[in-house]
């Protein structure tokens, strides 16, 4: 994607590429096992949140 941009000396063009699902290369076996962690770590912090913050969590239960 190009996205032109204003300088205060003129303008420039600047060149962005997003890797996306849809783009990107097959996932490799590493590729799966990093998802699978990054998805564990997030459940695990969530979770260790909610036991943190049990009272708001409760609270907002209530309400």
């Amino acid at each position: 994607m190009v996205r032109p941009t204003r300088m205060i000396n003129g303008n420039r063009d600047n060149t962005t590429t997003m890797a996306t699902k849809e783009s990107s290369e097959p996932e490799t076996p590493l590729d799966e096992v990093m998802e699978d962690i990054r998805g564990e770590l997030v459940r695990r912090v969530a979770a260790a949140d909610r036991e943190e913050n049990r009272d708001i969590y409760n609270a907002l239960e209530n309400e």
